[in-house]
This record gives structure tokens, sequence and C-alpha cells, in this order.
């Protein structure tokens, strides 16, 4: 997998994470302020597809994870 590939799923588990912990029909509920963490993870996309910048992704590549197949 490359970099753009470990972005969308660990963005993706951390939404549904965010979401499991926040919504209040959840049985893994503890706070709806834990949806402001869904807020962040979605902001960090939406910038990144104007910007092209993403920490995470300078995370992944320090770590050793290839840019292209």
């Amino acid at each position: 997998m490359i970099i753009t590939d470990w972005v969308h799923v660990i963005a993706g588990f951390f939404i549904l994470l965010s979401l499991s912990l926040g919504v209040e029909a959840s049985p893994l509920f503890v706070h709806k302020y834990r949806l402001w963490f869904t807020v962040f993870v979605g902001a960090n996309l939406f910038q990144f597809g104007f910007s092209k910048f993403c920490p995470l992704g300078l995370i992944l590549k320090v770590v050793g994870v290839p840019e292209k197949k």
C-alpha cells in the first residue's frame, strides 16, 4: 500500500471510531464532544484537497511507506 491508501484507511478508521464514541445510540458512547475529532479529520481531508499538504502523509513518509507503486 502507498501513502494515499494508508491516509484513507487511517482517516476512515478515526472517523468511525469517533462516531462510535460520540453518538448516543452507540454501545461505546463516551461523550458527544468526541464528535469534534470527526470534524478535525474531515477538515484535514478537506484542506488536503486544496493544498496537497497532509501531516499524516509526512509521518508515513518518515516511517518509510512508499509514495508510488
